[in-house]
């Protein structure tokens, strides 16, 4: 065949950007060359989130985009999968007529022969089980060299009543250990020195294939591995932070004092019309526990407003809660009733005006609260991952600083440094969410 050029742009969550690496390492083992930019490719494959409101926006934005590049001539053929096509299998090629492909995740596996027929002219519609989706595989990293995102598993048996994820990726199913520390050891062999694990629930890992949870196990044997640096935990569940897991984030000096537990909400009401456990009480004592137990942690949390019955109380308890919680990091949304999900019917839905107000203000809060951190770290010294430099001065981030989602830190350095090189920072200042420093020692 001749070497076609194809390029990728992956919409939403790290998860879904590992997905698009595996695709992309089947296509180059195919003889395929990947691109950075579509005026450089002959195909150009979208993979979409459809989680929300405004990540369904960003799909159809994205690809309708692309196919202004198809009628320029520009690129010959458009696929499109991920979690928007998954979701609204009918609808996409049907509104978009210049894309050549549109397939469901259970077909990743065949991007290949896909693109083939992209490019032949050929017109794919394609949507096996999304159990068919591989859970692994060879990847063709589009993180740094030096950080890369590790995925424990798949799908979600939790059915909070807002959400659609299960409806798109199907039920929970994970690797085995053995398999997840293999791909971590070649990864680290390849130059990766922070990893990143994800997963639509982290904290449920082990459940389905051990019987129990074993995500502070698998902690333990990916510290084991010389070259990693940093391992960093999202997305895990409040009710499920178990004190081993505690224990072993307090004791592994690889596994970040760092913890993204997405808490939705403060008041008991809305968590059970949610279909989540827990309270404000539970909420604040695991807070209190982890503060306890693991010196400097650093805390993140997602939150939504507006879900239908969300009462002016609520919403004041949940304010109330951001005050006096400060999370280190916090990203607000509002609700978007989601087709197909439980909540999408309830009554007593809140008006879009209100619901991005609220959103507002907790945002104003959470600024608030993040200049009291950031005044408080001021002459404290954090080691530090070197991402960029512009000529005059370096970019990167501490333990408490995820990769795109969070802030950085800014700093100057005597001596030249490189991507992916730790260095010790002494913090001198702050603007906003971003911190300054000199490096010190380098």
């Amino acid at each position: 065949m001749n070497k076609y050029k194809v390029g990728i742009i992956s919409l939403g969550c790290p998860k879904n950007q590992v997905d698009g690496e595996i695709m992309l390492s089947k296509l180059a083992k195919a003889g395929f060359e990947t691109v950075l930019s579509p005026e450089d490719a002959d195909l150009m494959i979208i993979n979409t989130c459809g989680f929300i409101d405004s990540a369904k926006t960003e799909a159809i934005e994205t690809i309708l985009e692309m196919a202004q590049y198809k009628v320029a001539g520009i690129i010959s053929a458009i696929v499109v999968t991920g979690c928007l096509a998954e979701r609204y299998k009918d609808e996409v090629i049907k509104e978009i007529p210049e894309i050549d492909a549109v397939i469901g995740i259970g077909a990743n596996n065949d991007i290949v022969k896909v693109c083939q027929k992209a490019l032949c002219g050929f017109t794919t519609n394609f949507f096996p089980n999304e159990c068919y989706l591989p859970l692994s595989g060879e990847r063709l990293l589009t993180t740094p060299k030096y950080m890369a995102y590790l995925k424990l598993s798949d799908g979600c048996n939790n059915r909070c009543s807002f959400c659609a994820i299960p409806l798109i990726r199907g039920k929970y199913r994970e690797r085995s250990m053995e398999d997840i520390v293999s791909e971590a050891r070649a990864l680290a062999a390849s130059g990766v020195r922070e990893l990143v694990l994800v997963a639509q629930d982290t904290t449920r890992y082990g459940k389905e294939r051990y019987g129990k949870y074993m995500l502070a196990a698998l902690l333990k044997k990916l510290c084991e591995i010389d070259e990693i640096k940093w391992i960093r935990l999202y997305y895990c569940y409040p009710e499920r932070v178990t004190q081993e897991l505690i224990d072993v984030i307090a004791a592994e000096e690889k596994v970040c004092s760092y913890i993204d537990i997405p808490m939705q909400h403060c008041s008991e009401k809305v968590l059970r019309a949610m279909h989540r456990a827990g309270n404000r009480d539970s909420l604040h004592a695991l807070i209190s526990k982890l503060r306890s137990e693991i010196p400097g942690v650093a805390i993140r949390t997602t939150l939504m407003v507006g879900f239908p019955g969300e009462s002016a109380q609520d919403f004041e308890q949940l304010c109330n809660f951001v005050k006096e919680m400060e999370f280190d990091k916090m990203g607000c949304f509002a609700y978007s009733p989601e087709e197909g999900t439980p909540a999408y019917s309830f009554e007593n839905q809140i008006e879009d005006g209100v619901k991005a107000r609220r959103a507002e203000i907790l945002g104003e809060i959470q600024y608030g609260v993040t200049q009291k951190i950031n005044s408080r770290r001021c002459g404290e010294i954090y080691e530090t991952i070197v991402e960029e430099f512009d000529g005059e001065q370096y970019t990167g981030r501490a333990y408490f600083d995820s990769p795109d989602i969070d802030s950085s830190i800014t700093f100057t350095s005597e001596t030249a440094l490189e991507a992916g090189q730790f260095v010790k920072v002494k913090i001198t200042g702050y603007d906003g969410y971003d911190l300054f420093g000199k490096a010190i020692g380098g």
